[in-house]
């Protein structure tokens, strides 16, 4: 018997690898679908798992959006509901169906979207999982510019998205400015932009103690975070800007996941680290903005659903795609739940995702606890 045979490896089969090397082998194997172009000089590979759980959210979404159309006080079939947004329903179903219903349905999909987004690419750029906008204080940035035109300048949709993005931007540019020198990593951030948000919160309660009776009740309902009454304006609004800066998000994924892995490596790997991050930043504080301008500060889809994400398709990059889905899903199975459940008390929104939230962010605490005592 030849010795290639007596070590169990086939005559034919060459050298054996070095244990080193094989290990390397063995990890670099992975599963998903291959994509080919270019006469295979380009390949991707897409992840299975990613897209079974993005097939699935979104399957989950149509079927949400579904029985927000076609359920309520006037209850509809699907036929009706297909007839009313083609143009060919009756008068009535148009107006429940075109006017009442599809306007908040595009602009809850569209701001869970954003701040699912937002809080995505802020995890992964602090690799810190309380880097949310809304813990950190982006959000109440955006609340301060929002309100200071609602109430001093008592400007229109498009001049609230403005004061709203200014706010945000300036908030980002004013935490950056705290933690210089330390990068965004850390818990140093999470713990500078708490105490700036509590900051915000106080402006923004001078803000209403500055406004008329009416223009105080309008503020506060809108700080509780809310889609009641928001129509095509609203969704119109928070749809453009989901359009332009989702694309930008998606298609710097790879760079972000570069980005996690620190600079040095990212760097060397070919990034420019200070321009990624700036950019990413500025898509993540406009994406917060924008939401917060059309719906009010809506607590916790941020922090929730780049979390859920990334645990349902298992991961190690940033999965800004599902991720954008799960927002979407969340914020309007929220909405439907407290438009069934509360039909008397028209509950905000942000009201259901803050108590949900605050719960899970109790959990996230204790987690994070138990891991830096390990």
């Amino acid at each position: 018997m030849s010795p290639a045979r007596r070590s169990g490896t086939p005559a034919d089969a060459g050298p054996a690898a070095p244990p080193a090397l094989a290990g390397t082998a063995r990890s670099r194997v992975v599963s998903g679908l291959v994509v080919r172009a270019g006469g295979g000089g380009i390949s991707l590979r897409i992840p299975s798992r990613s897209v079974a759980v993005t097939a699935v959210l979104l399957a989950v979404l149509v079927a949400v959006v579904g029985v927000s159309l076609t359920t309520g006080d006037f209850e509809l079939s699907v036929a009706e509901v297909v007839r009313a947004l083609t143009g060919g329903g009756s008068p009535g179903a148009d107006f429940i169906v075109n006017t009442l219903r599809m306007p908040r349905l595009v602009t809850a999909v569209c701001v869970g979207a954003a701040l699912a987004v937002s809080g995505g690419i802020l995890q992964s750029l602090t690799g810190n999982a309380l880097g949310s906008p809304d813990v950190i204080g982006f959000t109440n940035g955006s609340a301060v510019g929002a309100l200071t035109v609602i109430i001093v300048l008592h400007g229109s949709m498009t001049q609230i998205a403005l004061g709203a993005l200014i706010g945000g931007l300036s908030t980002a540019a004013a935490v950056s400015l705290l933690v210089t020198g330390r990068g965004l990593q850390g818990f140093r951030l999470v713990v500078i932009g708490i105490g700036v948000s509590a900051l915000l919160l106080a402006v923004n309660s001078y803000l209403i103690t500055r406004a008329t009776f009416q223009e105080a009740l309008e503020a506060q309902a809108w700080l509780l975070g809310s889609l009641n009454n928001r129509g095509w304006t609203q969704a119109n609004a928070i749809g453009v800007a989901v359009v332009v800066l989702l694309p930008v998000a998606f298609a710097l994924t790879r760079r972000l996941s570069l980005v996690e892995m620190g600079d040095l490596t990212a760097t060397a790997l070919g990034v420019n680290v200070a321009r990624t991050r700036a950019v990413l930043l500025t898509v993540c504080v406009a994406l917060a903005a924008f939401a917060t301008a059309v719906a009010g500060p809506i607590w916790f889809v941020a922090l929730a659903a780049p979390q859920v994400a990334r645990r349902l398709t298992g991961s190690s990059r940033p999965a800004l795609v599902p991720t954008a889905l799960m927002g979407a899903v969340l914020l309007t199975a929220g909405d439907l739940a407290v438009q069934r459940l509360f039909t008397d008390a028209l509950l905000p929104v942000g009201a259901a995702t803050g108590t949900v939230g605050g719960l899970y962010l109790i959990w996230l605490l204790v987690t994070e606890s138990r891991k830096s005592r390990a």
